[in-house]
């Protein structure tokens, strides 16, 4: 097996957000020669085809996904619905198990790739095909939330019990406020479809596959990846950065122009994912603080809640004081491509996985403003351990942010008489070199798929 190349099937969870670095890894083993069956949601393909660099290794397969009853006709992924919704889009993924059995029974591929749906390894230990839960969460956020060690399904889960990591649990600056306690608390237990909660569905994915795998380095995350194998007693390999190849496409004209009429590196990007929609009060105070920074910025985020567009929701007489100073945008937009322009120089980010590995690798200082689940825990991991951003502070009991508390983080990576953010500046620029570092990326993905070798 040793001189052979593997087929792997791919089955992430229904969001946009772990989709696409999915088909990042399926590129990074298409390079080395082995055969990528990826299934995904019908309707989702045409979003992903142009990431696609090996079509001739990596076969996207369609899955019809049945609606279930509460999801508006048509929806597919995460995307396509509120937060609320997402137990049903799980449902519906779960019910697609028939069609999957089908189709691995067919292609009998070597290992099964997956994250949410707990049923998969059950099904491919049947069929004689090894599973690999591919974790695009933080071994971090996984070992604070869903150690074993916090007896979850025994005793259950309170915001109190998360003001504290796990026991066992490695040294670390994670710390979570107590209004995020609470909310980490109810998703964590949450149902989250087929009439199982969140932390069961990952346990049962974490303890019955046969390795786990993180898109991360050993040099970031290593010692969370270690505790998290010894709490299942799984082998843990770690597949490095992952970070993509720069897009070979040049940044379309109309964001080219905009850009370009600024100086280098004075621009503020902020955006957000494509989930995230925030309350209009909080939208504004962070659009009045990127205003007080006095730098150009492009604000690419969802209208906030009860909102039609990002415009009918700016504070009062916001266009007239900034025309030509600030651009809204309230569509998709080609962030890494963004993140490369020579005006961009601060990236405001939520702090999900994939925005973050984009940004590591780019020249932009980190401003960190999580809102959900494990971008916190990724804020803290930022923010403490690497020291490479500064997270916009926020009251401890709710939460809230101000316009002030929002330029006071972007002033702190600008000023360069800033103790703290001088030590960022220099954190960043050496994470990037080292992420960047020629033949990084390949000793780990030729790792993984050595230790991958061992199983089979």
């Amino acid at each position: 097996m040793a001189d052979r190349s593997f087929h792997i099937a791919m089955y992430p969870w229904f969001a946009l957000g772990h989709i696409t670095p999915y088909v990042h890894m399926a590129n990074k083993l298409a390079e080395r020669g082995h055969k990528i069956s990826f299934f995904l949601p019908a309707k989702t393909q045409h979003k992903v085809e142009a990431f696609n660099l090996h079509p001739h290794l990596i076969t996207f397969i369609p899955i019809e996904v049945p609606h279930v009853e509460g999801l508006p006709l048509g929806a597919e992924t995460t995307n396509d619905v509120p937060f609320p919704l997402h137990p049903l889009i799980m449902t519906a993924m779960d019910l697609t198990e028939p069609d999957i059995e089908a189709y691995l029974r067919q292609l009998k591929p070597h290992f099964a790739f997956y994250d949410f749906t707990c049923w998969l390894p059950a099904l491919t230990r049947r069929l004689g095909i090894k599973s690999v839960v591919y974790c695009i969460i933080s071994s971090a956020t996984i070992g604070y939330l869903l150690s074993p060690a916090r007896k979850t399904l025994e005793k259950g889960m309170t915001g109190s019990d998360l003001l504290e990591p796990p026991q066992g649990f490695p040294s670390s600056s994670i710390r979570l406020r107590a209004h995020e306690a609470q909310a980490l608390a109810a998703v964590t237990t949450m149902d989250y479809g087929s009439g199982l909660s969140f932390v069961e569905r990952q346990l049962m994915s974490l303890s019955d596959c046969d390795i786990i795998g993180f898109k991360t380095c050993r040099e970031i995350e290593g010692p969370y990846g270690e505790y998290i194998g010894s709490q299942f007693g799984k082998p843990v390999i770690f597949a490095g950065p992952v970070v993509p190849n720069p897009p070979k496409i040049a940044l379309e004209k109309q964001w080219e122009k905009l850009l370009s009429k600024f100086q280098p590196k004075t621009v503020i990007f902020c955006a957000f994912g494509s989930e995230c929609v925030l309350k209009k009060d909080r939208f504004q105070e962070l659009v009045l603080g990127l205003e007080l920074t006095g730098l150009p910025f492009l604000v690419a985020l969802k209208p906030p809640m009860g909102a039609e567009t990002i415009e009918s929701a700016l504070p009062e007489g916001f266009q007239e004081r900034l025309e030509g100073r600030g651009i809204l945008y309230g569509g998709w937009v080609p962030q890494q491509l963004i993140l490369r322009h020579r005006s961009v120089g601060y990236f405001v980010t939520h702090c999900g996985s994939g925005s973050l590995a984009e940004a590591m690798v780019s020249d932009c200082q980190l401003v960190l403003l999580p809102h959900v689940g494990d971008q916190i825990i990724n804020a803290r991991l930022m923010a403490g351990d690497l020291k490479i951003g500064v997270e916009v502070e926020k009251g401890d009991e709710d939460g809230v942010f101000t316009k002030y508390d929002v330029c006071k983080a972007v002033k702190t990576v600008m000023d360069h008489d800033n103790e703290l953010g001088n030590e960022v500046r220099t954190n960043h620029a050496k994470w990037k070199e080292f992420l960047l570092k020629p033949g990084l990326e390949n000793s780990y993905m030729d790792d993984f798929v050595k230790q991958l070798h061992t199983l089979v």
